[in-house]
């Protein structure tokens, strides 16, 4: 318990004052327009298909749990002119596999992409196999890539008589360059008469001042301020492409501005404070009341010629314990990350009571910040 209580003290503490000297000097760091924004149009399509891993070396899907394996298969051999009717067919080194993919943005037909397979039966692996050609549909029904190739997976599992051992996913794997595009999505971006820069994080203050970066390096007011996460740029008075205006509009440098936020990691205990975080004043008491019973019932025994009985006479311990003295500490108002990390340090709290102080602070009011949960 205690090694446990150590390394998230350490975890928590690497965390707060990493993050606190790196503030320091990165404080006026700039960012790259690339960085913050998103182009609109631009943007990649999910792809999805249903098909058949084979070649597994027994450990394929049961026909008994898994009787759409066996029909895919036997559509597919009857396309190929394999008549299986009437034959005891009973593979197991065949798979039902679900394929995904993503089309990125100005892809052309005949380029490839990467695809990812997952096991929807109940086979144990798809170690070794070959995902035959699987068509690759978008959201309107269309195909825009096949896939096909040799699956490679990064986990396994074996097993003997008396025991077993796995690591990582053995049913679901990747094939690199595994889907050639056939069809192309109709976006003439080059046509455009004006494009929106579609913030990732959306806050008026840095779409302002991506607005006059933006207008002062080129020189005229091409780029108008929508709301907090759009900036519009009216391409009429520019005489260059689209593609080359964004070229050089995405790698103008600026300071975005930064929400007080506290982000909270219940499951492992982690603790990240952003550099504008402020509290108000603020007296914090951390208790550590515990109450301990016990019992230890005693056997009376009677007198040997009394003619008596047994009795068990009860007999309770009451052990009450409410911390050790100095466990109070006064925040003062408007403090900043370094003074916050001190005054809950002073109490000497383990992480997951800091995150029970940081959640009552934010319900009093007294957190002047974001609080995320995670």
């Amino acid at each position: 318990m205690m090694m446990k209580f150590g390394k998230y003290c350490l975890q928590i503490c690497f965390v707060f004052f990493g993050l606190f000297f790196g503030l320091l000097g990165t404080a006026t760091a700039e960012v790259k327009i690339k960085d913050l924004v998103d182009v609109e149009g631009v943007r990649g399509n999910d792809l999805v298909g249903y098909g058949l891993v084979i070649g597994l070396d027994g450990s394929g899907d049961t026909i008994r749990n898994s009787p759409y394996t066996e029909e895919a298969l036997s559509n597919l051999l009857e396309r190929l002119g394999v008549n299986i009717q009437g034959s005891d067919f009973r593979p197991n080194n065949v798979a039902a596999v679900l394929v995904t993919a993503t089309l990125p943005p100005f892809s052309r037909s005949g380029s490839r992409i990467d695809v990812n397979v997952s096991s929807i039966g109940d086979a144990k692996s798809l170690s070794g196999g070959t995902l035959v050609m699987t068509p690759l549909n978008a959201a309107d029904g269309e195909v825009y890539g096949v896939a096909q190739g040799s699956v490679l997976i990064s986990g396994f599992e074996a097993e003997g008589d008396a025991a077993s051992i796995k690591q990582g996913v053995p049913t679901a794997g990747t094939i690199p360059n595994g889907a050639r595009i056939e069809r192309e999505v109709n976006f003439e971006f080059g046509k455009m008469k004006s494009i929106r820069l579609a913030l990732r994080s959306p806050d008026f203050t840095t779409a302002e001042r991506i607005e006059t970066a933006i207008n002062t390096a080129m020189g005229s007011k091409i780029a108008e301020l929508l709301d907090s996460g759009t900036v519009e740029l009216n391409l009429s008075s520019v005489s260059q492409s689209p593609a080359r205006l964004i070229s050089k509009i995405e790698n103008i440098d600026l300071v975005p501005a930064q929400k007080a936020r506290v982000v909270i990691d219940q499951r492992s205990g982690t603790i990240v404070l952003g550099q504008n975080v402020k509290v108000s004043s603020v007296a914090i008491a951390q208790g550590n009341l515990s109450i301990k019973i016990a019992e230890a019932p005693v056997v009376s025994q009677p007198n040997p010629f009394g003619g008596g009985q047994s009795i068990i006479l009860p007999r309770t311990n009451v052990e009450v314990q409410d911390g050790e003295p100095g466990n109070i500490a006064l925040v003062e108002s408007n403090v900043t990350l370094p003074d916050l990390v001190a005054g809950l340090n002073a109490l000497g709290v383990s992480p997951r009571e800091m995150i029970d102080i940081l959640k009552t602070m934010k319900t009093a009011g007294a957190l002047h910040a974001e609080l995320v949960l995670q």
